[in-house]
């Protein structure tokens, strides 16, 4: 194990995010973007803003970018050298104001789309090891264009309880959200990207995003991984299949995910 991969360790264990990491040169960054708006030319903005989901299984450009070597040595100087591949999704926020709607400043902004503060493994149903979820940018990530907003440390806190959100236009498919009178939403920070950098954080950090105000698109594929020893949790009341889980990296001797693609 390398130094420098011990002091990745560190900082993620210690923040529980890591973030500005470089992956995608200027070719793969363009290719990547040009095969996206081949997608968005294909199935419409409505659909892309959330609606790709483990399209890494139907185009292999996208399976290429969850195994891009950047990404995968990353990963595994985390997870370990065995690592599952479990999910995807592009998350994309296009402009909502009108370039003429200033009006709307101060008034309408609470009707927006947006990410409420949540944690991932509320909802992935996994345990025995963690998911280390990845934000890739297509484009760039800023405060104007809904960025990510994280609070270092708050994965140390274990699970949180999780609410029915109150705010219309949450973009978590269950309107959930993590009440603010349990957070220290004063410690949260901005995780601004460059398009072809990632961040990744931990399945526990508390996170969330606003939304989009400006008039430039906020692009990116979240990839989700887990080490090769995580296991679907056992609920009957909210069953789970991770259908689109592959291996990563390394060998899987636990084969908890028995459907997975090699």
């Amino acid at each position: 194990m390398t130094s420098s991969t011990n002091k990745l360790q560190e900082v993620y264990n210690q923040l529980g995010f890591l973030s500005a990491l470089p992956v995608l040169n200027e070719t793969q960054l363009r290719e990547a973007k040009r095969a996206f708006s081949e997608l968005e030319e294909e199935f419409g903005e409505e659909y892309t803003q959330y609606s790709l989901h483990n399209v890494h299984l139907q185009y292999p450009w996208v399976r290429d970018l969850t195994q891009h070597p950047q990404i995968i040595q990353v990963v595994k100087a985390i997870l370990g050298p065995d690592v599952i591949l479990l999910d995807s999704r592009f998350i994309c926020k296009y402009p909502t104001l009108k370039p003429d709607a200033q009006e709307n400043e101060g008034g309408r902004n609470d009707e927006l789309p947006y990410v409420a503060w949540h944690q991932d493994m509320r909802y992935w149903g996994i345990a025995g090891g963690p998911v280390l979820s990845v934000w890739l940018a297509l484009d760039d990530s800023l405060q104007e264009n809904g960025a990510l907003q994280l609070i270092p440390g708050s994965h140390c806190a274990g699970m949180l309880p999780h609410r029915q959100a109150t705010r219309p236009g949450n973009m978590l498919s269950v309107n959930q959200e993590i009440p603010e009178e349990l957070l220290q939403t004063d410690e949260a920070v901005f995780c601004p990207l460059l398009a072809g950098q990632m961040s990744i954080h931990d399945g526990l950090l508390v996170h969330a995003s606003d939304a989009n105000t400006s008039q430039r698109r906020r692009c990116g594929l979240v990839i989700r991984y887990v080490p090769t020893c995580a296991h679907p949790t056992q609920d009957p009341d909210h069953p789970r299949k991770f259908a689109a889980t592959m291996l990563a990296c390394g060998s899987d001797r636990f084969n908890h995910f028995s459907d997975k693609t090699t």
